[in-house]
């Protein structure tokens, strides 16, 4: 498969995708806010979008959807659930089922919910795995819940899903965030080597261009898949004196959100 992202520039920092196949230049265009951008790659790269995935309903998401159709006919996918949030949505999917793009790529459907009740992230079985997280998990971050999400639901996504994908996965986010949320990790865990690494390389840098980070690189700063770190705990019982002295995932997870709310 290959992944081509779109650097929206838009104030809310959306990252569109496209992921195509190698063989038959067919793509699935992912969360396709910037209709103009992507359907200027596609025609660059002469691909033909025949699909379009929203990872959810919130319209920076799905905001492109009717000029992306107009243009190529694409048949629009969203979570089964999304269909009364969504319009004109062709395709409902749920958790196993698998999005195919032209002759070798397939996608299977996570239901994945937290930052809304009804979001899908896509994984790809490929020897180079990918996830695509739409507001799930971010670089170096996880979602919100402010607009129809649950903090539980997606404290449960991570561990029971997210965790336990192979380290070598690649993620592929639908904002970039990854300065604002690594100084948010050293803010938490100040002696983090790997925070410390990296935030000079992405200050300031161009989202399209930058590395792509993997599920190893995000359990080494991502606060959220930390949540059994001593100095995450020990830094957290300074903002909550009344944690307990070995505070459970979930709570600390919980926590975490709701001083990210603030940052």
């Amino acid at each position: 498969m290959i992944v081509e992202r779109i650097w929206t520039g838009k104030s809310l920092r959306n990252v569109n995708y496209l992921g195509a196949c190698p063989d038959t230049g067919e793509a699935l265009a992912i969360d396709p806010l910037d209709h103009e951008k992507t359907l200027a790659t596609a025609r660059v790269k002469g691909w033909q979008i025949t699909q379009i995935l929203n990872t959810h309903e919130h319209h920076d998401h799905i905001g492109g959807n009717a000029a992306v159709v107009a243009a190529t006919g694409a048949k629009v996918i969203a979570h089964h659930r999304a269909a009364r949030l969504i319009p004109g949505v062709d395709r409902g999917v749920k958790a196993g089922d698998v999005i195919k793009v032209g002759k070798r790529i397939d996608l299977e459907c996570l239901d994945t919910p937290g930052h809304t009740m009804c979001h899908i992230c896509l994984r790809s079985h490929t020897d180079q795995p990918a996830l695509f997280s739409g507001d799930t998990l971010f670089n170096a971050g996880a979602g919100n819940v402010h607009n129809g999400g649950n903090v539980e639901d997606l404290y449960t996504t991570f561990v029971n899903q997210l965790e336990k994908l192979p380290e070598s996965t690649r993620v592929y986010p639908g904002h970039d965030y990854i300065e604002n949320n690594l100084k948010f990790t050293l803010a938490r865990e100040p002696g983090n080597a790997a925070a410390q690494a990296l935030l000079p390389q992405v200050t300031g840098h161009d989202p399209a261009k930058s590395a792509v980070t993997t599920l190893a690189d995000e359990r080494r700063f991502n606060t959220f898949m930390r949540l059994d770190s001593p100095g995450v705990i020990a830094r957290l019982r300074e903002d909550f004196p009344d944690l307990p002295e070995e505070p459970d995932a979930k709570t600390v997870f919980a926590r975490l959100r709701e001083l990210r709310n603030k940052w």
